[in-house]
């Protein structure tokens, strides 16, 4: 009854702008960042907490986020100077010099001073150049190295006839260096000659140069090409053997198969090693009763043992009408997605799974798949939505996949925040199971975060042994339940501070079954390497720390250091594990005998898949740093076996 009210002042939702002022002021420039970005997704149209925003990202060098951010807040306020002086240096930083060359000519037409001084800076040597590379051009028409250096230099002058000029002559001296082709794209749409354009992009865009492939689709229009504009681009890239086998795909799907089987042998013309184009070509000739010319360009493919191979070998074993030609079909733009998205290229993938969603606004496995490329890109906001969507799903495998990376998603992203870990272990020493957990719920305010805590600390037997009477409770079991209310923290570099106050409730009959209980100190972790589950396989390392003051234990402070190092192993099936040496340190401020012991040893520690839980076993050799706290010896050997289980809603 006391703590609800608390809970409700706290919900009063602060300014993100007001705390991202606070926070540059402290210097906490990441979490200034996420509360300007939340100030500016609320205000899209304020050009001053974008400006804010940019100079923030600049505090931690991210020059490109801020040169964006810079150029949104000049377009907003087109009377601000300073914002597009800032915009103009940032993109003369990050090799936009023809932009940055244009901003600042507009502004030292307007009387600055400084953009004058910076446009002459940037025209000079760009003038200077072009005349000295033109003079090559003139007297060596044939030289690539300066067909290219001049075309580059009057693309940043704006000279950008000039530089299509030399984009296409230095294209046809080398037709193999698909750079040329993205650069010639972009001046030909900057010029308004969109259909050229658009031929050399897509002929870009289609090739063996992943880097100029990813340029060109960027500056392609979000749709899929047609077939005028597949035959344009060969005619300026003939030799292109992916856009030609392209082009007879997308033929063969519009039910074109005399032109598709022309573009197959187009394209055994330029590459008679396209084992692909063959066997489509000859499955075709099949289909249609051409027996000896499709099995004449099926030899080669058959004598292989990759996986064309098997599917021919497969389809001729079941007859050859099988291969009919509307079973063969071009990639869409979700197939187009899932390279992009395995091959680690996510922009692009979210583009082309963007498309397909516009496609078909109800294929939730397209949903599914860009709120994996979203949460893969950082963008979790974005991706928890597409989760949700596609959790509506009829396929209740898509469905499951989703409802699953929703509910991990959404505890980062609500306000209430409930948290619930259990620990038991087993150990040979004390011949006894103790366990530990805690259920939180924890509202997610600014820098300090109110929560309710019910603490277990407890064991599987009563102490009647002599053994386990000798011991310090403090140790091993508080045999209590801890019911608190307390603040925390949000976590910085690893690091929380925390304190709570509450009634331990004792669950076995003793006097004084209920006493207060004040706790608090801090918290500390931190992971290298390869964690257990994750994708990579190899070394690693994790070290945490953890400072406590307890009330009940004579107000006493006690530290432990925990430390593993080692290697996360291939995963044997549904089996993911790592072997690990462990280093841990207990001390405490009073010096108490029980409290002070260091252990060394090696461990395991797996997951089998589906199973949420982590088990770890631990073979520790351990010794007490101080006298008189000796119940089994002062050194000591002791076999632990714990499962780790923890969730959030």
């Amino acid at each position: 009854m006391i703590a609800w009210p608390l809970l409700l002042v706290f919900a009063q939702a602060p300014s993100p702008a007001g705390d991202a002022y606070q926070a540059l002021h402290t210097r906490e420039y990441d979490r200034a960042i996420t509360l300007f970005r939340e100030a500016v997704a609320a205000s899209p149209a304020n050009p001053a907490l974008r400006k804010d925003l940019a100079y923030a990202l600049l505090k931690i060098g991210d020059t490109e986020s801020a040169r964006d951010q810079f150029g949104e807040a000049a377009r907003l306020d087109a009377s601000d100077r300073q914002a597009a002086l800032e915009y103009a240096f940032l993109c003369f930083e990050t090799n936009r010099r023809a932009e940055a060359r244009r901003i600042f000519d507009r502004l030292r037409k307007q009387g600055s001073a400084t953009a004058a001084e910076a446009f002459g800076n940037i025209d000079r040597p760009l003038a200077e150049g072009i005349d000295r590379w033109g003079a090559v051009v003139e007297q060596a028409p044939e030289n690539l190295s300066a067909r290219r250096e001049l075309a580059r230099l009057a693309e940043e002058r704006d000279e950008l006839a000039l530089a299509a000029e030399n984009y296409l002559a230095a294209w046809r001296l080398r037709p193999t260096d698909r750079d040329l082709l993205v650069g010639l794209g972009r001046v030909w749409k900057t010029l308004g000659r969109a259909e050229q354009a658009s031929a050399a992009l897509l002929a870009a865009s289609r090739g063996s140069s992943p880097r100029a492939a990813d340029q060109a689709r960027e500056l392609l229009p979000p749709r899929y090409p047609y077939v005028n504009e597949f035959r344009r681009a060969l005619e300026l890239d003939p030799a292109n053997v992916e856009l030609r086998r392209e082009l007879a795909y997308l033929l063969l799907a519009m039910g074109r198969q005399p032109e598709a089987e022309a573009e197959f042998a187009r394209t055994l013309e330029v590459s008679s090693g396209d084992r692909l184009s063959a066997a489509q070509l000859g499955l075709l000739l099949l289909a249609r009763g051409e027996r000896d010319p499709g099995m004449r360009l099926l030899a080669g493919v058959l004598a292989g043992e990759d996986a064309l191979s098997r599917r021919v070998r497969d389809s001729l074993a079941g007859g050859a009408k099988r291969w009919t030609p509307q079973s063969i079909d071009v990639r869409s733009p979700a197939q187009l997605g899932d390279v992009s998205y395995k091959t680690g290229m996510t922009q692009d993938a979210l583009r082309h799974f963007t498309m397909a969603y516009q496609k078909d606004p109800f294929d939730f496995n397209v949903m599914l798949k860009l709120g994996w490329t979203l949460n893969v890109l950082k963008d979790d906001a974005r991706a928890a939505g597409w989760f949700r969507l596609a959790s509506k799903s009829p396929d209740p495998v898509v469905a499951s996949e989703a409802t699953q990376a929703y509910r991990n998603l959404r505890p980062s992203k609500s306000r209430l925040r409930t948290t619930v870990w259990a620990f038991p272990i087993w150990s040979s020493r004390w011949h006894d199971a103790f366990s530990y957990a805690q259920a939180k719920t924890e509202l997610r305010t600014g820098i300090v975060r109110p929560y309710l805590s019910v603490r277990f600390i407890g064991n599987t037997r009563q102490p009647g042994d002599q053994a386990l009477a000798e011991a310090a409770p403090q140790y091993l079991s508080e045999t209590a339940l801890v019911f608190a209310a307390g603040l925390a923290t949000r976590p910085w570099r690893g690091a929380i501070l925390w304190a709570e106050a509450g009634e331990a409730v004792s669950y076995v009959r003793r006097p004084g079954r209920a006493k207060p209980d004040y706790r608090g100190g801090v918290a500390f972790g931190r992971h290298f390497g390869a964690p257990l589950g994750g994708e990579a396989r190899g070394m690693f390392a994790e070290t945490s720390v953890d400072g406590v003051f307890l009330s009940r234990f004579d107000n006493d402070f006690l530290a432990y250091w925990q430390t593993r190092a080692g290697y996360t192993l291939p995963d044997a099936g549904p089996l993911r594990w790592q072997v690990y040496a462990n280093a841990n340190l207990t001390g405490d401020a009073r010096g108490q005998a029980w409290a002070n012991l260091g252990e060394v040893g090696p461990g395991l520690r797996f997951r089998l898949e589906p199973l949420p839980a982590t088990f770890s076993v631990n073979l520790l050799r351990g010794a007490y740093t101080r006298g008189g706290y000796e119940p089994r010896g002062p050194n000591f050997v002791d076999l632990r076996i714990g499962l780790w289980y923890a969730f959030s809603r």
